[in-house]
């Protein structure tokens, strides 16, 4: 198959109608053989129903729905891992994504060679109190990823196959799917400029409290990515490197009292009066806490069960 389109759907009962004639109008006829797997993340304003009955009138129409709420991260590992097409190009549900995009995404992927192509909505008709944090948020990514994209947090993105069922992805780390991408070894990431429109039904579903979480996934991100399967290197590294300081610390008052003993026959103040006695000793036991914690996480990696636990009430 040439192309699945992959489309989260939470509370969009309004607008998927409108959206499939959409994708319909462009993708038959550039396509011979194409899919469009719509997951339903927990609705609960007939989402469901209407996609139903939207089956009968568009036969390349796949859903499914989850038991609750998961998250777009959930959507979106499901819909990658059920795709079959040789191309995957996500879309929202809530029209503010254009297919019109779609073959020119496709193209990238297909004959530029990319593995995955971001849209970047250098016009976007959203109030300032969402564009200007994503902006502030887009260059604190870029800074910090090396990745030179404009939108991060793009709903529109066009992937190789195996590029998207390759990443992980759980939580809120749909915001970081490029990085991901590139540490999985997928390393051609472009980005084009795509057409946005303003919301026409319902509202956004996220709030300001994206913002103030970004910063803290972007940390945790990085974390798993680098050490997600060996906490040893960072826990122990940390560990060893506090344990020696610690131990280095209390062998120098003990190294200074034998010294002054030898040369005074007394001691000015005793090694358990000073206080940096104490700092060293507490130094030196979180060096072993936080080695023991890269043991333990070793150990857990090794015997937790699979982590994409969702429940998938009914399939089209």
């Amino acid at each position: 198959m040439e192309l699945s389109l992959v489309i989260p759907a939470y509370n969009e009962a309004e607008s998927l109608p409108e959206l499939l004639e959409w994708v319909d109008r462009v993708c038959q006829p550039y396509f011979s053989a194409y899919e469009v797997l719509v997951i339903d993340d927990g609705s609960t304003d007939g989402t469901w129903e209407r996609l139903q009955q939207l089956r009968e009138k568009h036969p390349y129409l796949r859903a499914l729905r989850f038991s609750r709420n998961y998250g777009k991260s959930a959507a979106l590992y499901v819909g990658f891992q059920r795709a079959q097409g040789r191309v995957l190009i996500t879309l929202d549900a809530d029209l503010q994504d254009s297919p019109d995009e779609i073959p020119a995404l496709y193209e990238a992927i297909h004959s530029q060679g990319y593995d995955l192509v971001s849209g970047w909505k250098k016009k976007r008709h959203d109030p300032i109190s969402k564009t200007l944090p994503s902006r502030l948020f887009n260059a604190v990514v870029r800074l910090f990823t090396g990745i030179p994209l404009h939108d991060f947090n793009s709903g529109i993105k066009a992937y190789r196959a195996q590029a998207a069922k390759a990443i992980d992805l759980y939580g809120e780390m749909h915001r970081y799917i490029p990085y991901l991408v590139k540490h999985a070894g997928f390393s051609r990431i472009g980005e084009r400029v795509v057409q946005h429109y303003p919301r026409k039904y319902g509202h956004t579903k996220f709030g300001w409290e994206r913002f103030l979480f970004g910063f803290l996934d972007l940390l945790t991100v990085s974390f798993l990515v680098r050490f997600g399967r060996r906490p040893m290197h960072f826990f122990g590294g940390m560990g060893l490197l506090a344990f020696v300081v610690g131990f280095a610390t209390v062998a120098w008052l003990i190294f200074d009292k034998l010294s002054q003993l030898r040369e005074y026959g007394q001691v000015r103040r005793e090694v358990v009066e000073q206080p940096l006695f104490y700092l060293g000793l507490a130094i030196g036991v979180i060096g072993v806490q936080l080695f023991l914690a890269g043991f333990l996480g070793e150990l857990i990696l090794r015997q937790s069960p699979h982590k994409h636990n969702y429940v998938i009430a009914e399939e089209l």
